[in-house]
C-alpha cells in the first residue's frame, strides 16, 4: 500500500529555515518521480521542487533557496527550505508521479497520483 507521510512544518520568521521530510512506503523513491507541492488558501496547488534519477527541478520562485533530496536507504524525501519568505506560506505536500507516464520528470500536477496529508509552513514577516 502506497503511503506518504510529511513532517517538519512549522512557523518561522522570514529569513529562517525549515526541513521537511516525507517518509514513503509501498514503493521506493529511487524509482519514482517525486515532487513537493504547496498550496495557499484561495490559490491553486503549485509544484516547487522535483527529483528523479538524481536530477532536480525547481520553480523559479524557490530556485537557490530550496533543495530537494532523498535518502534511498530510509526511503525518505526531503525539502530543505532556506531564506524563507512570507509568500512561501502554505500547505506543503509530498507526491509521487504515476509510473505510467514515460515522459521525463516532473510532468504536470495532474500526473501525480499519490499524495501525503500535507504539513503546514507559515512564514511571518
Amino acid at each position: 500500500q502506497v503511503q506518504l507521510v510529511e513532517s517538519g512544518g512549522g512557523s518561522v520568521q522570514a529569513g529562517g529555515s525549515l526541513r521537511l521530510s516525507c517518509v514513503a512506503s509501498g514503493f521506493t523513491v529511487i524509482n519514482s518521480c517525486m515532487g513537493w507541492f504547496r498550496q495557499a488558501p484561495g490559490k491553486e496547488r503549485e509544484g516547487v521542487a522535483y527529483i528523479d534519477n538524481g536530477a532536480t527541478t525547481y520553480a523559479d520562485s524557490v530556485k537557490g533557496r530550496f533543495t530537494v533530496s532523498r535518502d534511498n536507504a530510509k526511503n525518505t524525501l526531503y525539502l530543505q527550505m532556506n531564506i524563507l519568505k512570507p509568500e512561501d506560506t502554505g500547505m506543503y505536500y509530498c507526491a509521487r508521479r504515476s509510473i505510467w507516464f514515460y515522459a521525463p520528470c516532473p510532468g504536470t500536477v495532474n500526473e501525480y497520483n499519490y499524495w501525503g496529508q500535507g504539513t503546514q509552513v507559515t512564514v511571518s514577516s
